[in-house]
């Protein structure tokens, strides 16, 4: 296991990290229901209150946080570790939501892609256009599992369409240091995808057998899932990987770079700031901890944020 700096603890189910140009870290406690900035020594604000299930969560091209509510979970506590079980009891479905983080205002931009409900939308990234895609995770009940994909939308709340339909519950989601590659990483399967990106919300038509039209990149096989992902500069796909716990980083060619042991069987995210994003900040939710480490390579660049 790597030597952590630990930020914050006491958290309650963290994910959605971003480090922020004032050093701070802005994340989502999931069963909270709030959004936390994080400056670390212990010191933590709330920066809002959205409730339901705050997710993935990313600053836009006009510096407000775009929000992924998958619109909650239930929670069982087992082995010392807060575990998501199943919708919450009063879930109504999900949506994309602006924050602004200095008032804390929140406005709900999408709910809805045409007549397809959003489930459990997870985690997104914005490309250079100023749009961005999003997975949506579904929900899982007592006997029955959604069948979901991904999504791209405007910041500007005018535009929103389905790009992919199906996948296998959809979890994190990236882009390629050139823009023309969108990595989307399944939970249960534990399948890393990659998609040709052809155009602002456009996909090639791929060679996926599944309908999906991806190409299939990495599987991590035994008993893991996969979470949330960020892309370090050197192109790698840094997947947060539940069960070993750790973050498995996955080369363009879908070759394992390395395995990353954090100690925590709910690591789910990861995201790079500090001098010249050598940090890299995780969360490890079960444990409701963000921590820190000096990282092998420079994480990438992200548009509206580090550049």
């Amino acid at each position: 296991m790597q030597a952590f700096i630990e930020i914050a603890s006491g958290l309650r189910f963290p994910e959605g990290p971003v480090a922020m140009p004032d050093g701070s870290v802005i994340l989502v406690e999931i069963e909270a229901g709030r959004i936390t900035r994080c400056w670390g020594e212990g010191k933590s604000e709330t920066v809002a209150v959205p409730g339901g299930g705050p997710n993935g969560l990313a600053v836009g091209p006009d510096g407000m946080l775009y929000l992924c509510n998958n619109g909650g979970f239930e929670y069982v506590e087992a082995q010392g570790l807060l575990i998501p079980h199943g919708a919450a009891k009063g879930w109504s479905g999900g949506s994309i939501q602006r924050i602004d983080p200095n008032s804390g205002r929140i406005e709900t931009l999408y709910t809805h892609a045409g007549d397809v409900q959003l489930r459990g939308p997870n985690d997104i990234v914005f490309d250079d256009q100023g749009g961005f895609w999003f997975t949506d995770h579904g929900k899982t009940f007592e006997r029955s599992r959604d069948v979901v994909g991904v999504f791209y939308a405007k910041a500007d709340g005018s535009h929103i369409e389905e790009a992919i339909f199906p996948l296998e519950n959809p979890n994190g989601i990236g882009l390629s240091p050139d823009g023309k590659r969108l990595y989307v990483a399944e939970t249960y399967t534990a399948k890393l995808w990659a998609f040709d990106i052809e155009g602002p919300g456009k996909l090639a038509k791929g060679e996926s057998l599944t309908g999906s039209g991806g190409h299939f990149l990495y599987g991590a096989g035994g008993y893991s899932w996969f979470d949330s992902l960020g892309v370090d500069s050197a192109g790698n796909v840094c997947v947060a990987t539940i069960g070993n716990g750790g973050i498995s980083v996955v080369s363009p060619k879908g070759e394992l770079v390395e395995f990353v042991d954090t100690g925590d069987p709910f690591t789910t995210n990861i995201c790079w700031g500090g001098h010249e994003l050598r940090t890299a900040y995780i969360t490890l939710s079960g444990t409701g901890r963000l921590v820190s480490m000096e990282w092998p390579r420079p994480g990438l660049a992200l548009h509206y944020l580090n550049r």
